[in-house]
């Protein structure tokens, strides 16, 4: 059977980037922006005293000139720092928040903006449009309702959350079941945690099927390694105390992401006979824990051999800038040492990975060191789903790279926030000389996050919907849930 065409991939040096292949290419265009585009775009941000938070899952265009701007009040980030960024924006003096993402993390901002006194601080999606996430409206079902009720009528249950829904989701499910929620960057260690201060809990987490997979997959794992491994994981667990939480850590089985979902045995088969089974290949491997069972497990096999990471977005950066430093810590070789990883998650992360990297290469030019990030995408330039709501995926030829065999790169979701709708809110949001910016405010309504004003047991939507964030700041800051929420899940 002959071997399937080479993934694309973006060669990143000290002086210069070489792209192979047409996703590649479209990838690298933008890493070097217009500096016109630049200027104009910094001089809107200074003159509406706005700030940018934004996903790293953002199209290449915009994410290159949001990098290349010289304004203190922009920010590229995975969905929790999102909020936490608006938050300090606010409080360094922003009047006005624009959120580049899906729906879920601008009402996430708006929510937190209010939560820490800033309720007089615009948030601003790009378009007037809904911008969905097939994830979110997973947790929106009644599926997930129904499946909540189960965990409800399970004694001394905690469901986690992921970050990525709907505050709506957040509040009903709190109503129902005590909830916390986590991103996939804090997610193992909030499970551990859990069964460390309630051994007797019931863990529920949704909506991610796929990371609720990988996550059991990674238990039981655990459950086979030394208790000295498993300590310096979380020292209150032993093998003993993984293997008695397995049977209790439950997940949503009918959830996931559009784009992590195409990461699936095709792209799997390939990765593992060209890049890591290949005797020739020198390659990490790695995978955000949104992707299927297939790609995780190679990633997760890869990581216990010391060449792959799995986890969430910054894992994934921090163990490729990590290596990198390894590799330029090592004496100058005459030859150039290229370092390769297959990118396991949404392409958008290429551009925080360039700019991480690319300071780093220029000032160890000696080093003779660079990069390779292999897109793991299928070459099929259009594909048909069968998905009313996303009928066509547009493969390499228009720029995306995505199939159903498996290998989609980009999120059509997140590429509806653009460069263009970015300029022209900006253009119509408040100056500082505009004489009444509420007036201003009032006729872009449309371009808000929802609020969600109504009652459950007597509190809005959007104040119950944030205390399961708030449960996991408290975690992040103290290392332990917080009591109440431990109380509330051992006395059901």
């Amino acid at each position: 059977m002959p071997s399937a065409a080479p993934f694309p991939s973006l060669i990143i040096r000290a002086d210069r980037y070489v792209a192979q292949g047409a996703f590649a290419e479209a990838q690298a265009e933008f890493l070097d922006p217009d500096p016109d585009v630049v200027a104009r775009l910094e001089a809107l941000l200074r003159s509406r005293e706005a700030g940018v938070v934004a996903h790293y899952y953002m199209d290449a265009e915009l994410q290159g000139v949001l990098w290349a701007c010289d304004w203190p009040h922009i920010n590229i980030s995975d969905s929790l720092v999102m909020a936490d960024r608006g938050v300090d924006m606010a409080r360094a003096g922003a009047k006005e928040i624009v959120v580049l993402g899906v729906d879920f993390m601008s009402e996430n901002v708006r929510a937190i903006l209010d939560a820490s006194g800033f309720e007089d601080v615009g948030c601003w999606r790009v378009t007037e449009q809904a911008i969905g996430c097939s994830l979110a409206e997973a947790a929106e079902s009644r599926a997930y309702a129904a499946w909540l009720e189960q965990a409800a009528a399970t004694p001394h249950s905690l469901h986690v959350v992921y970050i990525n829904t709907s505050l709506r989701t957040k509040a009903h499910a709190h109503h129902v079941v005590p909830t916390i929620t986590c991103t996939s960057s804090n997610v193992v260690a909030t499970v551990l945690q859990t069964f460390a201060q309630a051994p007797q809990a019931h863990v529920w987490f949704g909506p991610d099927t796929y990371m609720g997979q990988n996550l059991a997959r990674l238990f039981s794992t655990l459950a086979e390694l030394g208790d000295g491994v498993i300590a310096a994981l979380h020292p209150a667990h032993t093998a003993e105390t993984i293997r008695a939480l397995l049977p209790r850590f439950h997940y949503f089985e009918q959830g996931n992401c559009v784009v992590h979902h195409m990461f699936g045995a095709a792209v799997t088969a390939q990765v593992e006979r060209d890049y890591y089974d290949h005797a020739a290949a020198d390659v990490d491997i790695t995978a955000h824990l949104e992707v299927p069972g297939e790609m995780f497990a190679l990633a997760l096999r890869a990581q216990r051999e010391g060449r792959g990471v799995v986890g969430s977005t910054k894992n994934i950066l921090d163990h490729i800038t990590a290596r990198l430093d390894a590799a330029l810590a090592e004496p100058a070789s005459a030859q150039p040492r290229r370092l390769r990883f297959v990118l396991g998650t949404e392409a958008g992360m290429v551009t925080a990975i360039v700019r991480a990297l690319r300071g780093r290469l220029a000032a160890a030019r000696e080093a003779a060191v660079e990069i390779e990030i292999i897109f793991p995408v299928a070459a099929d330039a259009v594909t048909t789903t069968g998905d009313a709501g996303l009928p066509i995926i547009p493969g390499v030829a228009g720029g995306e790279g995505c199939s159903t065999a498996g290998g989609c790169a980009t999120c059509p979701y997140m590429k509806m926030n653009s460069l263009d709708a970015l300029i022209d809110l900006l253009e119509r949001l408040p100056s500082r000389a505009s004489g009444d910016r509420l007036a201003v405010r009032r006729e872009l309504a449309g371009y808000e996050p929802r609020k969600y004003g109504e009652l459950i047991a007597g509190k809005t939507v959007a104040a119950l919907g944030t205390e399961p964030i708030l449960h996991m700041r408290g975690f992040q800051r103290a290392g332990t849930l917080p009591e109440e929420l431990v109380a509330d899940l051992v006395a059901r």
